[in-house]
C-alpha cells in the first residue's frame, strides 16, 4: 500500500506530497513554496515574514466567527540523518516504506517530525466537514538547528487567542510544557605535524548506534559514538604513543550521535598490541549495550600514511576532554514523575578547514538556572582542557499551565472520541511555544501529535493508526473551542 492511500486519506495524501520535498533546515525554499501554492490553489489567503516563516488565515465556519482565534503550529524543516552518507538531502527525495502499522523511510529519517504536524495543519484548511472558528496555520522555518524562525517572528504574522502546537510525538498524552535549551561549543586550534614514518595507521570506526532525540531519548541509556570512541582512545594512549591524524563523529546538536571515527597511529612495533586490544574493547562493548544496541559496530582497518597529524597537545586535550565530558541526564524532575528535568548531549565532534577541532554540545532544563548550571559545568570542562568556548543564545522552557482552557478542551475532546483522558505532560525536548508565549504572553497553548518513534535517526517510524486519533482529536477539538465566545 502507498501512503498516500492510508487513512485519514486528507493528511497522508499531504503528507506523502511533503516526504518527496527537500526539506533540510535552513533550506525551506522547496517547502515553503508548496505551503504557498497549496495556499494558492486553494484560495486561501498566505504570506510571509523576512525570515522566511508561513502563516495562514482561514476564515471561520459560518456561525462562528466570534469565536476565539486558533493558531496551529508546526515547522517546516526535518532532521536529515541517514545510513548512507552520499545521501544529499537538499537533491533527493526520501523513499517512504508502509510497514504493517508503521510508516518509515528506506535508510532515512522520515520526516514526520514535524511533516505530519504539517500536513495535519493543511489538510484542516481545506477539510469542509472540519467546524472551525477562525484559523491560522503558522508554519515555521529552522526549528532543528534553532529555532530561528520562532525566535525571529515577524510582526503581524500571527494575532490568534490559542495555539496548538501539533510537534509532539505520543498519542493520548497533551504536552503542556518543555524544556528550553543552550548550545556550547567548543573549539580547539592545533598545529600541523608530520606524520611519523614508523608508524602504524589504523581507522577506528564506531557506526550503527541507535542515536535518537537528545531530548526525548535521553533518557534511554542509548550509546553514544563520540564518547565510545575516545574512551578506547584514551585507554590505548595510557600504554602506547598515539599520534592522531583525523577525528569525526555526530551531526546534529539534537540527535545522539550514532558514528564516529579517528584515525590514529601507533608505533609499528605496538601495532598487534592495539589490534588485540581494540578486539577485546569491541567485545565488551557489544556486552555493555547488549540489546539495547543491537546493531551496533566497532571497526578496525589499516589506512596509508597521513599527511599530517595533529600536535600531540592538542590531541591529547581533544581525546582526554570528549571522553571525561558530562553526557546524558543530569537531573530528574521533582514535579513531574519520570521527566527528565536537565540533561546534556555530546552532540558532535568535527575538524574544520582552518586547524581547528569543534566539540559541539547541547543542554536542556525545564529549569532555566539549571539549564545554565549544566552549560557552565560544560564550559568549564573545556576551557580546562584548552578550548575556546561559547554558548549560543539559547531558548526558553515553556512552564506548565495546569489550568490551561486549552489543554482541557483537547483533553475532552480525546476522551470522548476513544473513551480514555490524556495524559497531561511536559516533554525535555524543546518546543518552539516557549518563545511564542515571550511575544505573545496571552496565548492558551497545547501540543499534541501522533505516536513517533525514534525521531532523528533513520530508525524513525510514524503509528498509522495514531494518526488518525491524532486527526479526529484535532478537528473535535477545533469544533469545541468554535462553540466557545471571546
Amino acid at each position: 500500500m502507498k501512503v498516500s492511500e492510508l487513512q485519514p486519506r486528507e493528511v497522508f495524501t499531504i503528507f506523502d506530497e511533503i516526504t518527496k520535498i527537500p526539506r533540510p533546515s535552513k533550506k525551506e525554499e522547496k517547502i515553503r513554496n508548496y505551503i504557498l501554492e497549496f495556499a494558492k490553489k486553494h484560495g486561501l489567503d498566505a504570506k510571509t515574514d523576512a525570515i522566511g516563516n508561513v502563516a495562514i488565515n482561514v476564515p471561520a465556519t459560518p456561525g462562528h466567527e466570534n469565536a476565539p482565534k486558533v493558531i496551529l503550529q508546526g515547522h517546516m524543516d526535518m532532521v536529515c540523518e541517514s545510513n548512507d552518507k552520499s545521501f544529499d538531502f537538499t537533491t533527493t527525495p526520501i523513499t517512504t516504506v508502509v510497514d504493517g502499522e508503521w510508516v518509515r523511510a528506506e535508510g532515512t529519517t522520515l520526516g514526520a517530525d514535524n511533516g505530519i504536524g504539517v500536513a495535519a495543519s493543511l489538510a484542516v484548511l481545506t477539510d469542509p466537514k472540519v467546524v472551525h472558528g477562525p484559523v491560522e496555520a503558522l508554519f515555521t522555518m529552522d526549528e532543528e538547528t534553532g529555532m530561528t524562525g520562532a525566535f525571529n517572528i515577524g510582526d503581524g504574522m500571527i494575532d490568534g487567542d490559542i495555539l496548538v502546537n501539533l510537534d509532539s510525538e505520543d498519542d493520548a498524552e497533551l504536552f503542556v510544557g518543555c524544556a528550553g535549551g543552550v548550545d556550547t561549543v567548543c573549539t580547539f586550534k592545533y598545529n600541523r605535524t608530520m606524520a611519523p614514518k614508523d608508524f602504524h595507521y589504523l581507522k577506528i570506526s564506531v557506526e550503527k548506534g541507535q542515536g535518537g532525540h537528545s531530548g526525548g531519548d535521553i533518557h534511554l541509556g542509548r550509546a553514544n559514538a563520540n564518547k565510545l570512541l575516545c574512551r578506547f582512545l584514551f585507554d590505548v594512549s595510557k600504554s602506547h604513543e598515539v599520534v592522531l591524524s583525523e577525528i569525526d563523529g555526530g551531526n546534529l546538536r539534537n540527535a545522539i550521535p550514532r558514528a564516529a571515527h579517528a584515525i590514529v597511529g601507533v608505533h609499528s612495533s605496538r601495532k598487534e598490541t592495539v589490534v588485540a586490544d581494540f578486539n577485546k574493547y569491541a567485545a565488551m562493548i557489544k556486552e555493555e549495550y547488549g540489546d539495547l544496541e543491537p546493531t551496533l559496530e566497532l571497526k578496525l582497518e589499516t589506512v596509508d600514511m597521513p599527511d599530517f597529524c595533529v600536535d600531540c597537545e592538542t590531541s591529547a586535550a581533544v581525546i582526554r576532554s570528549v571522553y571525561s565530558a558530562p553526557h546524558g541526564v543530569v537531573s530528574m524532575s521533582r514535579d513531574l514523575e519520570g521527566l527528565v528535568e536537565t540533561s546534556t548531549n555530546l552532540a558532535s565532534v568535527k575538524m574544520g578547514q582552518d586547524n581547528t577541532i569543534v566539540v559541539t554540545t547541547s543542554q536542556r532544563s525545564s529549569v532555566e538556572s539549571r539549564k545554565w548550571d549544566i552549560a557552565n559545568q560544560v564550559e568549564a570542562h573545556f576551557l580546562l582542557a584548552g578550548a575556546d568556548v561559547k554558548h549560543g543564545e539559547g531558548y526558553p522552557g515553556w512552564k506548565p499551565n495546569m489550568n490551561s482552557p486549552i489543554m482541557k478542551v483537547a483533553s475532552e475532546a480525546y476522551r470522548e472520541l476513544y473513551g480514555v483522558t490524556p495524559a497531561i505532560k511536559a516533554i525535555h525536548a524543546g518546543l518552539e511555544c516557549g518563545l511564542f508565549l515571550e511575544k505573545y504572553p496571552h496565548l492558551d497553548m497545547v501540543s499534541f501529535g501522533p505516536t513517533l518513534q525514534n525521531v532523528h535517526s533513520p530508525s524513525e517510524r510514524m503509528h498509522i493508526p495514531a494518526v488518525e486519533r491524532f486527526y479526529e482529536q484535532l478537528k473535535l477539538t477545533l469544533a469545541k473551542v468554535a462553540d466557545m465566545k471571546k
